[in-house]
């Protein structure tokens, strides 16, 4: 590429830190100069919309629909993404060309140093429906209320006493240089939403000349292991409604996959989990389609498998 490749990102302090981060790399793998890489910013409904849970707005395609048109139209070369605000199913114009190593996948609670150590009937914000039926499950007095914005946003909301909790993603506080905020929640405890705390770089399909330059600076490991989750949450036929939680690492030699599906209030759930060859898509659609099987109506109205 002879010219300043452009990369597409949203306009969030947190989602600019990360296509930052991708510039770098890639001026560093291709021997670029300093800020080679031109950064355009396309502003989301998202990001504009920030006074209802996202699920009833539209689902992830409200952080994605924007830079998927300005990918298709030419207006960039590729895309970062926070790969979990992505959807499982993409078009098939679009391709996610690279990852880079996986950050922190654990969630942090701020406002108290455990779940249990929470008030009775604490006001948790959270707009997520992963973490609202995982803690709900583990403390169904909670009072879960909605909460977006970014995470300064909801940090000041959590100052200013409008809850007295809240949830945020390690690796986001990490890339922010907010390492020491909030306490770290074992993944026994909560396990984090697919690909959370990954970044991925989309490009078009038929761009040759962009993927060859993007796959530099894949994550190989990180590929096939986010490849397992996003091909058992496509299995599961799920939306930004379904309360659904996953995680693979890398043990032995092996892809191991840990899931947890739940109902909306988490009185129920089905946690199970598989081990099995990296490269290997059907074991993690077969996972969900057995946890599916046994999971009772509550969760499975949640899921529309095909």
């Amino acid at each position: 590429m002879q010219r300043s490749p452009i990369l597409g990102t949203r306009g969030s302090p947190l989602a600019l830190v990360q296509a930052h981060k991708v510039a770098s790399a890639l001026e560093v793998a291709n021997r670029w100069t300093a800020d080679f890489v031109q950064i355009h910013v396309v502003e989301t409904t998202g990001d504009r919309v920030q006074d209802r849970p996202l699920a009833e707005i539209g689902g992830k395609q409200l952080w994605t629909k924007e830079l998927d048109r300005a990918l298709l139209e030419g207006e960039v070369d590729f895309c970062v993404h926070s790969l979990k605000d992505v959807e499982a199913i993409r078009p098939r114009e679009i391709n996610i060309a690279a990852v880079r190593p996986r950050g922190d996948v654990q969630d942090r609670l701020i406002g108290a140093d455990s779940i249990d150590a929470l008030p009775q009937e604490a006001v948790v914000g959270t707009s997520s429906p992963r973490r609202k039926a995982q803690l709900l499950s583990i403390r169904p007095d909670l009072k879960i209320v909605s909460l977006r914005g970014n995470v300064q946003t909801r940090l000041a909301k959590l100052k200013s006493n409008e809850v007295q909790a809240t949830l945020l993603a390690g690796a986001g506080l990490r890339r922010l240089g907010m390492g020491n905020v909030g306490t770290p929640i074992p993944l026994d405890v909560m396990l984090p939403a697919p690909t959370q705390a990954v970044i991925a770089i989309e490009c078009r399909a038929d761009d040759a000349v962009t993927a060859s330059i993007l796959t530099i600076i894949d994550d190989r490991t990180t590929h096939a292991l986010i490849r397992a989750e996003r091909d058992f949450t496509a299995a599961l036929g799920g939306s930004c409604h379904s309360p659904v939680a996953a995680y693979a690492e890398l043990i032995d030699g092996k892809c191991r996959l840990r899931a947890q599906i739940l109902s909306e209030d988490g009185r129920h759930q089905v946690r199970d989990e598989a081990t099995f060859d990296c490269g290997d898509h059907r074991t993690p659609a077969g996972l969900a389609q057995s946890m599916l099987a046994k999971a009772p109506d509550s969760i499975r109205s949640l899921f529309s498998t095909k």
